[in-house]
């Protein structure tokens, strides 16, 4: 009776062991997601230049991250007799690792600084604009980029229309959202030079393991530049 009792319990301690196990398993792998995210999310940013990966010629333990306090209040608040714009004006040239932005947009209520150049540490800070693409107020095509799980956590639900505003401190900069995209990250069709002055939104497509492929975004027309200074008065930098 008692050799019955041990060979029916066989199965149970055995059933109690695979389930331990898959228990761990699944705990290392929770455990495991955040760092493996990062860390892929780093190596798989695309289009951006080798060089702008990592702080220039130093590394990573060499950069230096310029914030910088830049008004963003809307141009319907400011005062008529204070709004001094011009269509065409100087432009203030970031460096790498610089906060030269902060991109808004109320339909999904987004707020978040913009810096120049890519590197892990700054995508932890706000989104991050391609090296290759133009500043902000040239003509081209903007590319700028941000992690799903932080800051372009909602990119997803832009629409058609919707508005995108860029304050600088030598500007301000509107957009409207024209055509949500989706591509692979091999596919260079939205960040390469455009002849149009346009904007270009795009994060990780958003999945429970890992990094996925597959990038989502917005591509964005410009509507208005309005710049605090006239072209020619030197305050470029």
């Amino acid at each position: 009776m008692a050799d019955k009792k041990n060979k029916s319990a066989v199965p149970v301690y055995l059933l109690t062991g695979v389930f331990l196990l898959i228990l761990c398993i699944a705990f290392c792998i929770a455990v495991l997601i955040k760092p493996y995210e990062t860390a892929q999310t780093y190596l798989n940013i695309i289009f951006m230049d080798q060089s702008m990966k990592i702080a220039p010629s130093s590394g990573l333990d060499g950069l230096v991250i310029k914030e910088n306090q830049i008004e963003t209040t809307p141009v319907s608040d400011i005062p008529e007799n204070e709004q001094n714009f011009y269509d065409e004006g100087e432009i203030i040239r970031p460096v790498f690792g610089e906060q030269y932005a902060v991109l808004k947009c109320d339909a999904i209520s987004l707020s978040v600084p913009v810096y120049w150049g890519s590197s892990a540490e700054l995508l932890e800070r706000g989104a991050c604009q391609s090296s290759s693409s133009v500043v902000v107020g040239e003509h081209g095509n903007s590319v700028i980029d941000a992690h799903v799980n932080t800051f372009f956590a909602d990119l997803n639900q832009l629409k058609a229309g919707d508005d995108i505003i860029i304050y600088t401190n030598y500007g301000i900069f509107t957009y409207q959202v024209s055509e949500k995209i989706q591509f692979l990250n091999t596919d260079k069709k939205y960040v390469l030079p455009s002849v149009d002055d346009r904007l270009t939104l795009y994060t990780c497509e958003a999945q429970v393991l890992g990094t996925s492929d597959s990038r989502i975004g917005a591509v964005c027309t410009l509507v208005s530049r309005q710049f605090y200074h006239p072209a020619g008065e030197g305050n470029e930098s």
